[in-house]
Order: structure tokens, then C-alpha cells, then sequence
């Protein structure tokens, strides 16, 4: 079965064709580099990163481009910039806001088992540079020369009745597009519509030089020049939350479409789902604000990778503490059964799975079956290519473990010592030893074996 990917923008799931199969380029919207990362902005990070090691293992690894820009121009940037260096001039408390969280954000995706894309391009580094054709104010000027926007008051903005399909990614009616977007009425626009490309900074925020006066770049035009500058007019894959469906997704498209005169900017858009926590809206005034670094505090990386694949990708998620604790015995398992293979590549089985529009249930189901087949020596080779390190993940268990109050031979001796009490139908001196190991933090299990039907006693470390 080859790749079938859900496309947002015709609303099935299709075959994947790429463009060129030994150049296959994706584009995935990133962080805003003010603050620690939220743990909804983790879905995506996690969501492509598995479609990007997909693509290396059916395309080959050199085939593939992934892009994933770094915004740090933005209003919200300026203000924590203020807030947190009020005795320097704004552009250097941008630089030292924006280096530190961008620092932050690495090392958290790191964590998760992300790999590094190709390109993590800053978009500051687009506003005007003279090697990329599609920078920013070229990319604008190229839409007013088109007739798609228009200079005014120091703005430039998108002529939307210019291009007759906008919408059609998010297939929304004129009045569902202007609640959406919360339009700001100003009396230069022509059209309600119309979305800012341009516009003058503020004093002391950071400026740039342009032809309709000094400003900054608008939001939406930042991703459209950095996509077209390292992917080309036209591409394969474009994906993020379904949050960016409209505005943002949907403006990408009017801005590198008419400046480009192209039929589309990328043949499959892929949009996650909108995370919960602990079934509410995830909010600061609700008190369930997480951020990827606080997960990470308690739980390691390789767990909340599961807890968030454990989900299929364009469902909604329910991020739980259960849902952790379920993906934590779920990695144990499997990490104690793959401990001794060497087998590197994943088993067909995973390698399907995700081939179906990344069905990550499946192949959470598929390692749960790879683990009960003795023998079996693929586990960690799927393991490994589904972005979990068996190391790290043992090597954070191993920290956590309580140390024992009572040596293992001592267990092993009063367990012979009660199986013996109970065979003797000494009930009372078996539960006095199954007590005295529970003090000491040593909890007992008792099954039957199947096939002789004798008991069968097991021992944890209590956590």
C-alpha cells in the first residue's frame, strides 16, 4: 500500500504523489519564540516529525526537505521584550527574548524525540535579504504589481476580491470568514476582507526599510516567503494546527498563489487536532495552562510522545495525567521485551499503519502484537523509527526507582519461605510474610500458571 494522506484542502484522503520523488518538500508552521512552548504546540511538532521520518524511510532520507520556521517578529514579542528588559532599547531585549526562548523550544522538541528539520529559517532573516528572490517586500511588491494589494496609509494589504476561490481551504461563507478572522475595521481597507502585508512600526519597535515606508512584515506573509524562498512556488506538503485552517493557512495560500500565478502553493495541506486538557479548553484563567518544559519536568520526553500518538492525529486529544501514566507502563513494556534485539528497521506492520494517514493507534497496537510474539526482533527497530529512545526512556525508570530496604535474595527467600507456609495450609505465617515484604516497599502477585495451574508469585518495588 503506498501513502494516503487526509488533504484538508479537498477534504479526502488521497494517494500521495510527490512532485518529484527524490525532492519531496514540506513546510510546517512553528513556534512563536516569546514563552515556553504550550503542550498543544507539541502535537504538531510530534504529528510531522513522524510524517518526516515516514517520508525518509519510504523516499530515502536525502530526498526529503522539511522546513519549519521560527517566527520572531510579533506584537507579542515586542511586549514580553518590554516586560522582561526594561533597561534596554527594544531591539536588543527582542534579540535576548527571542535567542533565549528559541533555545528553550530546541531543547524541549529535542526532548520529545523530534528530529531536527532541514531548515529552522528565522523570519526576520526574509524581510529583505538579496538572495531570495521571494523575500518579503519582493513577495509584496510582486502582489501590487499583479493588482492583488494595494498601499495605504503606510499599509499594504491583500486585495481578497482580487483572487475569486479564497476560502476554499476552509471552506467557509463570507460571514463565517469575517467572525473568524475578527477583522479590524480601518478606513484605508477596501474590502472588510482584506488582510494586512504591511504596516508601519511604532516608535522604538523594530523597523525595516520598505517602499511605502519604514515597517514590518504582517503575519501571514512571513510563511509565504519563507516556504516559496526554500521549497519553490509550489510544493508538497503544508501542515500545522487545525487553528491555522483560517486566517493563516488560508491567507499563505492568496499571498503565494497570485504572486506566483500558480494553481496552488502546496498539492496536501495536513492539519492536527485541538488539544484538551483533562477534557476543558486549555486556558491560563482556567488554571490548566501546561507547557511542554512542565510535562517535561515530571515525565520524560518518550512518554509524552506516546500519550500524544495515542490519538489519531486529526482527532481531538483529552491530554490526561492517566493518559500518561498508561503510555509510561505501555513504553515499559515494550522497552524491557526490546531490550536485547538488534534489528533496526520498523516492522511492515508500523511502516502500514502510518501509511494510512498516519493511523498512530494502529501502530501502537501494532507494537503492543510485536511484543507478545516471542522471537519476534522488530520491536525496537520500530521503536527506534517511531521516535523513542529505549535508553533514555530505562535510563529516567531507573533514576525513579525507589531503592530497596531488603536485599533481592532476601525476597526470593521469604517468597520459597510462604509458598512453603501455604502449602502447609499456613495461611496465617503466608500473610505475615506478604506483610512484612509490603513494609519494606515490596508488593506480591499471585496468578496461576496456565498450563500446570500451580500458583505463581510475582514481586515489584512499589513506586
Amino acid at each position: 500500500m503506498g501513502l494516503r494522506l487526509h488533504n484538508t484542502l479537498t477534504r479526502t484522503k488521497e494517494e500521495f504523489v510527490p512532485i518529484d520523488p527524490k525532492n519531496i518538500r514540506m513546510y510546517v508552521c512553528g513556534p512563536t519564540v516569546y514563552d515556553f512552548a504550550h503542550i498543544g504546540n507539541a502535537r504538531p511538532l510530534i504529528v510531522f516529525d513522524v510524517l518526516f521520518r515516514l517520508l525518509r524511510h519510504l523516499y530515502g532520507e536525502s530526498h526529503i526537505t522539511y522546513v519549519r520556521n521560527i517566527t520572531d517578529v510579533d506584537d507579542k514579542i515586542n511586549a514580553r521584550a518590554a516586560e522582561e528588559y526594561p533597561g534596554l532599547p527594544l531591539n536588543e531585549a527582542i534579540r535576548e527574548v527571542t535567542s533565549k526562548t528559541e533555545k528553550q523550544f530546541r531543547a524541549d522538541v529535542a526532548a520529545l524525540g523530534c528530529l531536527e528539520p532541514t531548515f529552522q529559517p528565522r523570519a526576520t532573516e526574509y524581510i529583505s535579504r538579496p538572495d531570495a528572490p521571494t523575500d518579503m517586500i519582493r513577495l509584496i511588491a510582486e502582489l501590487i504589481e499583479r493588482g492583488h494589494a494595494y498601499a495605504a496609509e503606510g499599509h499594504v494589504l491583500f486585495d481578497v476580491p482580487s483572487m475569486p476561490d479564497y476560502g476554499r481551504l476552509s471552506n467557509r461563507s463570507l460571514d463565517e470568514m469575517l467572525a473568524g478572522a475578527r477583522v479590524d475595521v480601518a478606513p484605508y481597507k477596501r474590502d472588510p476582507m482584506d488582510f494586512v502585508l504591511w504596516k508601519p512600526s511604532r516608535p522604538g519597535e523594530p523597523a525595516w526599510p520598505s517602499p511605502w515606508g519604514e515597517g514590518r512584515p504582517g503575519w501571514h506573509i512571513e510563511c509565504s516567503a519563507m516556504a516559496g524562498a526554500l521549497l519553490g512556488d509550489t510544493f508538497d506538503i503544508h501542515g500545522g494546527g487545525i487553528d491555522l485552517v483560517f486566517p493563516h493557512h488560508e491567507n499563505e495560500i492568496a499571498q503565494s498563489r497570485c504572486a506566483h500565478g500558480t494553481r496552488v502553493m502546496a498539492n496536501y495541506w495536513l492539519h492536527n487536532g485541538f488539544l484538551q486538557v483533562e477534557g476543558e479548553k486549555m486556558s491560563k484563567s482556567l488554571g490548566n495552562f501546561v507547557t511542554i518544559r512542565e510535562v517535561l519536568n515530571d515525565w520524560p520526553g518518550d512518554v509524552a510522545r506516546l500519550a500524544m500518538l495515542g490519538t489519531h492525529y486529526r482527532q481531538p486529544i483529552n491530554w490526561t495525567v492517566k493518559g500518561l501514566e498508561e503510555a509510561e507502563k505501555a513504553l515499559s513494556a515494550w522497552v524491557d521485551a526490546a531490550s536485547d534485539e538488534a534489528e533496526v528497521r520498523p516492522a511492515d506492520a508500523i511502516v502500514e499503519a502510518l501509511s494510512d494517514d498516519l493511523n498512530t493507534p494502529k501502530a501502537i497496537a501494532e507494537l503492543h502484537a510485536l511484543r507478545g510474539r516471542a522471537g519476534h526482533k522488530s520491536l525496537a527497530g520500530s521503536l527506534a523509527f517511531l521516535g523513542f529512545s529505549g535508553a533514555r526512556f530505562a535510563e529516567w525508570r531507573d533514576s525513579r526507582a525507589p531503592s530497596l530496604a531488603i536485599s533481592e535474595s532476601e525476597i526470593e527467600a521469604m517468597l520459597a519461605a510462604r509458598i512453603a507456609a501455604r502449602a502447609e495450609k499456613n495461611f496465617a505465617e503466608a500473610d505475615r510474610i506478604r506483610a512484612e515484604l509490603d513494609s519494606k516497599g515490596i508488593q506480591l502477585k499471585d496468578s496461576k500458571d496456565p498450563a500446570t495451574g500451580q500458583l505463581v508469585t510475582t514481586w515489584e518495588v512499589k513506586r
